[in-house]
């Protein structure tokens, strides 16, 4: 059976989950007072009196306060509020109780669960649906709610954020994820890894791997498809089964492997790499990057209101505050995944967005599974 990836947790509601700051925390007293209505500062530096920023979690060591708003520069979340997560509450929790956490006046209700569970919930709740916003784990399950006619448009102060590529009317990107060559540095060099992810299940000479059950893999091969067409896809899934590529349960387990000297590359989302990393610093591997192919795509977790929220701008500023400083640097230092505003730097040595060579593609595509599927199946890979 395909295991599809989701990061939720259960279905749980969390209503007022009260965040503890971390020791090193700063200055969240300052923005809980704060009910200023401007969105145009840039965070500073901390230094000069300026708007505090608080720091959501732990791992800011050697890192410096994050640009771009924050959230005492936002307006105040005041009235009751429902999100639906597709994000596990594991992953994004914390920073959710502490947007909570900075306003007396807010009710907050968060159900987490699958990202497609909860685009279907939505639909079957129709216009009794207690959704205000949907907070997703791809783009997909955002495109599949927007066509149902499920969203509603957000503001330009929402949508201008980040570029235009990650967002349309209906829906923004809030955090992304890079596809990845992982390799183990004690046997590769950076410029012996291919720029091409077609050329690699015949012309890498070291050992591969992959996750082909898995979720983000499954989109990846999506990509190829619609990228590449079928036929180039079939030719290179059966030379990754020809080749005898190494088969993971997930990525994190295949970038494991590269660390242990198992397999030389694999074919990853960044953020693998870099939980890899962490767990161990020392360990042998490192991120390499294929130009404007399926191995290059950039897809995003993000939020759209839905059409059913009591109140639109409430639930148009709790996006908002996913943009916010505090929260774009958690998405970096705690999730390891990118950050959209251009203001905060990803963690691990990672090139900016604007450096990454991302094909053009319709990122709402990736979710038509099903034809990939049947593909892989029929090109011999076992899922």
């Amino acid at each position: 059976m395909t295991n599809h990836e989701s990061d939720g947790h259960d279905g749980r509601d969390v209503r007022r989950r009260k965040f503890i700051a971390a020791a090193g925390a700063v200055g969240v007293a300052g923005i809980a007072g704060c009910n200023g209505t401007g969105d145009e500062g840039d965070g500073g530096d901390g230094s000069d009196g300026g708007s505090a920023v608080g720091q959501i979690g732990s791992g800011r060591a050697g890192r410096g306060l994050p640009g771009g708003t924050p959230m005492a520069e936002m307006p105040a979340l005041e009235g009751e509020l429902t999100v639906y997560s597709g994000r596990g509450e594991f992953l994004v929790g914390e920073l959710v109780g502490y947007i909570d956490d900075l306003y007396d006046d807010l009710d907050l209700t968060v159900r987490y669960g699958g990202s497609t569970d909860l685009v279907n919930q939505i639909i079957n709740e129709g216009e009794g649906s207690p959704a205000d916003v949907f907070y997703s784990v791809n783009s997909g399950a955002l495109g599949a709610l927007a066509d149902q006619g499920r969203t509603q448009e957000l503001p330009s102060e929402v949508t201008d954020k980040v570029r235009e590529e990650f967002r349309t009317e209906q829906w923004i990107g809030t955090s992304g994820r890079a596809r990845t060559v992982p390799y183990n540095t004690d046997e590769y060099s950076e410029s012996e890894m291919l720029d091409d992810i077609m050329a690699y299940p015949e012309e890498f000479e070291g050992d591969l791997g992959w996750a082909p059950s898995y979720g983000s893999a499954q989109a990846f091969i999506t990509a190829m498809r619609i990228l590449e067409g079928e036929e180039a896809t079939r030719d290179w899934l059966e030379a990754m089964v020809e080749r005898g590529a190494s088969t993971y349960p997930d990525e994190f387990v295949t970038c494991q492997a590269i660390a242990d000297g198992e397999i030389d590359a694999a074919f990853t989302n960044h953020y693998y790499i870099q939980r890899v990393i962490d767990g161990n610093p020392e360990a042998p591997i490192a991120t390499s990057f294929t130009e404007g192919d399926a191995g290059a795509v950039f897809n995003v977790a993000g939020a759209a209101v839905v059409d059913t929220a009591d109140d639109d701008d409430l639930a148009a500023n709790f996006v908002r505050h996913l943009l916010s400083a505090e929260a774009q640097d958690y998405f970096a230092r705690s999730t390891f995944e990118y950050p959209l505003i251009p203001e905060v730097e990803p963690i691990g040595n990672l090139p900016p967005i604007d450096e990454l060579d991302v094909p053009d593609l319709d990122l709402t595509q990736l979710s038509n599974l099903e034809p990939t599927i049947d593909l892989m199946r029929d090109a011999g890979v076992q899922i």
